[in-house]
């Protein structure tokens, strides 16, 4: 395919299509979090790592400061997400006290999956990549947009592994 491109390039003149964004943060949904930390988190109220939003709170509450934020992604790709953004919001809110930013509910997996985690499956380290597998999958993004680490759902977000793979991106002030 890229043989392709670049003989279709050569007779128009025209560059091949770039294959994505070589940093998250040139998404516009994103963005604003350039040069910040952040923790990407794909959430679901009906879900049984739900809990995991007081941690992910008590991290965003421990680190910001620094330069760092958590980004909730709600999603029903796996059926555990029934609400509107307005209620998971509210929910999110009064039941775990979360007050991290959400985005709109909207696909992580799939040939319907929004651009961010378009990006983040793509570009997560080697053997780390392909389709999230379940709520709660974190991915840690570094200052410049790229993806430093992935968790998997079960390993919650105020765990010595996550803290410490947090507290090193932070301590890199120039990435």
């Amino acid at each position: 395919m890229l043989f392709l491109a670049v003989v279709v390039s050569l007779f128009t003149g025209s560059a091949p299509a770039a294959e994505g964004p070589a940093s998250l943060y040139e998404l516009s949904d994103v963005a604003k979090y350039k040069g910040q930390v952040a923790l990407v988190v794909n959430t679901a109220s009906k879900c049984g790592f739900t809990p995991q939003l007081t941690s992910l709170q008590k991290v965003f509450d421990a680190y910001k400061a620094k330069g760092f934020v958590v980004l909730g992604f709600p999603s029903d790709d796996f059926r555990q997400e029934p609400g509107s953004d307005k209620e998971i919001q509210e929910f999110c809110e009064l039941k775990y006290r979360a007050k991290f930013p959400l985005f709109k509910k909207a696909s992580v997996k799939g040939e319907a999956k929004q651009p961010v985690y378009k990006y983040l499956v793509n570009a997560a380290p080697e053997g780390r990549t392909g389709e999230v597998a379940w709520n709660f999958e974190k991915f840690l993004i570094t200052r410049d947009g790229k993806v430093a680490a992935r968790f998997p759902s079960d390993e919650d977000p105020a765990e010595k592994t996550v803290r410490d793979a947090i507290e090193a991106e932070l301590a890199k002030k120039g990435s």
